[in-house]
């Protein structure tokens, strides 16, 4: 027989699923619930959510500041990598997950508790991602997942507030905002309700970090991020710690409509689902990396690295971020980063973010090779010819041998 859960940990946000979940756990394992609070930039959220706990009979709540770290060790990784999901989604909750995970172990051990639980669902991919971190750093914990327990029954809405109005929980449930938010310091993602079907434009006023395009500022913005071996460190010439720096992009981006993403994506769970984000300082941040690499990488390193770039983004939406692959990988980015350092100018206009300027002290662009005016001897341009010949060869031999039907 399976040894008795005394104590859980619960990843607690204060939102409808984990308030309704720190009283049935209490009620369905008979144990003490610690209630866990990651700060990963949520704003205002946590000491709302931290007094809710304790009126909901949480034995113990932490909250733990995490923003310096998320944007430090997770934000900035994924950035260097060029990590974006299928092409557009910068992956704002998937890389804060592991260090939720992260941090619930720390509380774990901390608290000598015996197991974690989460409010994820059995449709998503956040059960995934946080039990495979749970799951590398502690191998041995019990994983209590309520929506995927024989025992759960409030499997709808209309049961978890009915839950909710017995045990006096108050619940964030508004008819006025039908669809689900996840808030970080990265981004907003909004899913579920209205946003269930693809076609229906998001409303405007659901929109929280950035002002609609059209009523941006009619005067461009220009915005300068300075890059040490592919880590920003300084806006407009000011050093800023990593939230900070990004907290002030947010700002700034939003201001001008930049950062908005409406995508239909894969999970790892088999499902296409749609969602929409917002994530404007990130936006710039990939961007100006794009551009400082663009004058300091070599070639070969940069599409090599690009190659991997995909890779690297799957295994950071699907939950891989401890493991042996993705570390591997993630040591060569860190190694095509080491010349990375330089200063991107952006123009910011009516949710366009454009490149404008890029420089490095030690910038593998040479303009005497470049110039399309007099090059001093800089440049022979007689030897493309046979470079061209050589790379021709094989076309020729293959039309030769009649292989070739254009």
């Amino acid at each position: 027989m399976s040894e008795a859960v005394k104590k859980i940990v619960l990843a607690y946000s204060g939102g409808l699923d984990t308030s309704i979940i720190l009283k049935w756990l209490q009620e369905t394992y008979k144990a003490d619930v610690v209630a866990y609070i990651a700060d990963v930039g949520q704003g205002e959220e946590t000491e709302p959510a931290r007094q809710k706990a304790i009126d909901t009979g949480a034995c113990e709540v932490i909250v733990k500041d995490l923003k310096r770290e998320f944007v430090r060790d997770f934000v900035f990784p994924a950035m260097r990598a060029n990590a974006i999901y299928e092409g557009v989604y910068l992956l704002g909750t998937s890389v804060a997950r592991p260090l939720i995970s992260k941090g619930q172990i720390d509380v774990l051990r901390e608290t000598g508790g015996d197991s974690v639980s989460h409010g994820a669902t059995g449709k998503g991919n956040d059960q995934v991602r946080f039990e495979l971190a749970c799951l590398a750093l502690e191998p041995g914990v019990k994983i209590i997942a309520p929506w995927r327990d024989p025992k759960w029954t409030l499997n709808t809405r209309e049961k978890m507030m009915d839950f909710a109005e017995k045990h006096n929980i108050p619940i964030p449930v508004s008819k006025s905002k039908p669809y689900s938010m996840d808030r970080n310091l990265l981004h907003i993602s909004y899913e579920g309700g209205i946003l269930e079907d693809p076609w229906n434009e998001p409303p405007e006023d659901m929109f929280l970090l950035s002002v609609d395009p059209m009523k941006a500022p009619d005067t461009p913005t220009y915005i300068e991020i300075d890059f040490e071996q592919g880590t920003p460190v300084a806006v407009d010439g000011k050093r800023m710690e990593p939230e900070v720096l990004l907290g002030h992009l947010n700002e700034v981006a939003g201001a001008n409509g930049v950062g908005r993403v409406d995508l239909v994506e894969n999970r790892f769970v088999g499902m296409k689902s749609r969602g929409v984000y917002e994530t404007p300082g990130g936006t710039l941040l990939y961007q100006a990396h794009r551009a400082v690499e663009s004058i300091t990488m070599d070639r070969e390193v940069m599409h090599q690295r690009d190659q991997l770039s995909p890779k690297i983004a799957q295994l950071i939406y699907n939950g891989f971020w401890f493991a042996p692959e993705l570390e591997a990988l993630m040591a060569f980015v860190d190694k095509s980063q080491e010349n990375v350092t330089g200063t991107a100018r952006l123009k910011l206009y009516k949710g366009n973010c454009i490149v404008v300027g890029r420089k490095a002290d030690k910038t593998l662009y040479d303009p005497q090779i470049s110039t399309f005016d007099e090059d001093e001897g800089a440049y022979d341009q007689t030897d493309a010819t046979g470079f061209i010949r050589l790379n021709a060869l094989r076309l020729r031999v293959r039309n030769k041998a009649g292989f070739f039907q254009g």
